[in-house]
């Protein structure tokens, strides 16, 4: 166990850690098949087993973890797959309507282009300058040559804009046509990781439904410990020795809007105001202080500038797994604050409790 200052993190963080698994809704979990410990009050209506053991419900916590794992990269790919779909949503509604004001600008040039060719048939079909040949005044024939070139500047001016219009008309087209295509493509995508989505939910709550309440609260102090000792381990490199948890303006408005989520249940693809996915909940927190940030955990730890954690200070975004497939807010203190998986809500952990890929800073 850490000593010291990181004795006292390890201990406040393990009674809030232990408290919200206890109390949070959907902590329920269960075992692998065949069922550890299947009873008489698990409404199965078969004779009651022997409880699984601690190796058996670790198996099964390792399984759910995985199984929460899965869905969470699905959530990314699904959260992914909407944010550019709206990106092309808003381009082709830019496209519409720049061939709008092309159409309004053809038809103005059209409209020039046969004022002019109605005037030169008024005259017979006579060049301007024959008419000038026969006028024997200097003067006029000054004049009226200066009107000729301006006139015949703006009719090749407008028949080159007539000409350039048209070309671009036929390319907003092309892209609108390449947007859409890109559109669908998104929408399917994002359809697809939906589907992943729920078959992965689907699967950890079948295996959540098949233990006995004292099998899952046996598995809920497992998972505490778990997380205990990943915490104190990771205290224990001297990560947060002489850290002075100070944060910027914008940090400590992130903070304080994550904190304000406490509770909040967790749901995919959700960015509040009532619930939250993890990179919904930390992009929304720092949107809260005017930052705009990515709005997926792998594009934020892709985008966003890294630094040391022996450098991390509140606010700064911690995260998780190899596949950067977890956020969190650091929320100083060794702490942070995330909307963990399906089942849980929003709620302070140890920062160390999970295995940390590395820390970014939005707004750096």
């Amino acid at each position: 166990m850490a000593t010291g200052k990181r004795g006292l993190i390890s201990a406040a963080v393990a009674v809030v850690c232990a408290v919200t698994v206890l109390t949070a809704p959907g902590t329920a979990l269960a075992a692998p098949d065949p069922t550890p410990g299947a009873s008489a009050g698990s409404g199965s209506g078969t004779t009651a087993s022997a409880p699984a053991t601690d190796s058996e419900l670790e198996v099964v916590r390792k399984k759910l973890n995985n199984l929460y794992h899965d869905a969470a990269l699905a959530t990314d790919e699904y959260n992914s797959a909407e944010e550019l779909a709206d990106q092309q949503s808003e381009e082709i509604v830019g496209l519409a309507r720049r061939i709008v004001k092309g159409q309004e600008k053809l038809a103005e040039l059209r409209e020039r282009a046969g004022a002019a060719a109605r005037a030169q048939y008024r005259t017979g079909g006579l060049p301007p300058q024959a008419g000038l040949m026969l006028s024997d005044d200097p003067r006029q024939f000054l004049d009226g040559a200066g009107r000729i070139l301006q006139g015949e500047r703006a009719t090749d001016s407008t028949l080159t804009k007539l000409e350039q219009t048209q070309q671009d008309l036929k390319q907003y087209a092309k892209d609108a046509s390449a947007g859409w295509e890109k559109l669908e493509a998104n929408r399917q995508a994002a359809e697809r990781a939906k589907k992943k989505i729920k078959k992965q939910i689907a699967a950890a709550e079948k295996v959540e439904s098949e233990l006995a309440k004292e099998e899952k609260e046996r598995l809920a102090e497992l998972e505490r410990k778990a997380a205990d000792r990943a915490q104190d381990a990771w205290l224990d490199t001297g990560v947060l020795d002489g850290s002075d948890d100070s944060a910027s303006g914008a940090g400590r408005t992130a903070v304080a809007y994550a904190k304000d989520q406490l509770g909040k249940a967790y749901e995919w693809g959700a960015e509040g105001p009532n619930t939250f996915d993890c990179s919904g909940l930390t992009s929304q927190a720092w949107a809260a202080a005017g930052v705009p940030i990515p709005r997926t955990s792998q594009e934020q730890w892709r985008q966003l500038k890294r630094v040391s954690a022996e450098d991390m200070r509140p606010g700064d975004l911690i995260i998780y797994n190899a596949d950067a497939s977890h956020v969190a807010l650091y929320v100083g203190d060794g702490a942070m604050v995330h909307s963990p998986r399906p089942g849980r809500t929003v709620t302070i952990a140890g920062a160390g409790s999970m295995p940390i890929l590395g820390v970014v800073r939005p707004g750096a």
